[in-house]
């Protein structure tokens, strides 16, 4: 892949007409907010630009992304990706598309692209994609910032992550000069809870597994859990950060079962240890403070695999 420079990339998209954003697999606030964020920006300079349709989309971004979406791949489209670590992570339906350009901030990107931008230091896609914006000389309105700060809020969990700096603080800072209205949306992704949630929170707690002197934490999720208690997609958002909460915890496994019979694992960790070594390790991939990896088994094998390479790593 040619790496290349925010102004390069501005450049790049400011000589295409028609351009197709992609998403992850179960989108998040920060793959949302950056497709949201760009969709519009290139819209205001003219440009036909839309957003692919992501099934897995979840109640709470999609008002983001109203009247900006497509269900089928516009001919002789330039395809963007924002957030999205590997190929295999692309959303439901473009897996198999050749993508032209990819925004991201993941150090285990393997560059899945023939051009892009790729930084690790970036706490979130987000800022990116607000370094962009204004390369490309895009006047930041309500919309675009309050998209933006969704992806940079829930990247960093309301900047109380260890991946906040500087740079993510002065970004929050435009979107709020921009008119960004960040009460409601603060309320809405940080505050509001389910009794559903409540209520897997209740099993979680009762079949939390803590080891070396419960610095790790093991959480597994039955997916008949899930069911009996009515979570829905909006409820999980966070759930891999229920066990890494918890007083004296520096590393916490969550185990979700798959529909079909898969598990996985969302990992977070202090700086103490490196969660993108252990994802990897299992085909995934991420940040340090927060990877993930799916594995073609059960809770069981998946327990067992883990706590091998946590074993190999020095963890245990």
């Amino acid at each position: 892949m040619k790496n290349l420079t925010i102004k390069q990339t501005a450049e790049l998209l400011k000589s295409k007409d028609t351009i197709l954003i992609l998403t992850h697999r179960r989108p998040d606030g920060d793959t949302s907010g950056c497709a949201a964020a760009l969709c519009r920006g290139l819209r205001s300079l003219g440009k036909t630009a839309w957003i692919l349709e992501n099934p897995q989309l979840i109640q709470k971004y999609r008002s983001y992304h109203q009247g900006l979406t497509i269900s089928q791949v516009p001919q002789g489209a330039y395809l963007v990706s924002v957030d999205v670590a590997s190929q295999d992570m692309l959303c439901m339906g473009a897996q198999a598309l050749s993508v032209d350009l990819l925004l991201d901030h993941h150090g285990s990107n393997p560059g899945f692209a023939s051009q892009g931008v790729i930084q690790p230091d970036a706490a979130a896609c987000g800022e990116i994609i607000l370094d962009l914006l204004s390369a490309m000389e895009v006047k930041l309105d309500k919309a675009m910032a309050e998209a933006v700060y969704v992806a940079i809020s829930t990247d960093t969990g309301c900047f109380r992550y260890s991946n906040t700096t500087s740079r993510t603080l002065e970004a929050a800072a435009a979107c709020l000069k921009a008119g960004a209205d960040v009460y409601p949306i603060n309320k809405a992704l940080f505050e509001t809870v389910r009794l559903s949630r409540l209520k897997l929170n209740a099993y979680m707690a009762q079949h939390l597994e803590l080891l070396n002197d419960g610095r790790v934490a093991l959480c597994p999720i039955p997916l008949a859990v899930e069911q009996e208690t009515g979570v829905m997609e909006d409820d999980m958002e966070d759930v891999s950060n229920f066990a890494r909460n918890i007083e004296g915890v520096e590393l916490a496994v969550t185990f979700r079962t798959v529909e079909n019979g898969d598990t996985k694992l969302s990992i977070r960790s202090s700086p103490m240890y490196d969660a993108a070594a252990l994802a990897v390790a299992m085909g995934g991939g991420g940040h340090k403070a927060a990877a993930g990896a799916t594995i073609h088994g059960d809770y069981t094998a998946a327990r067992q695999w883990i706590l091998e390479l946590m074993h190999q790593q020095g963890i245990l």
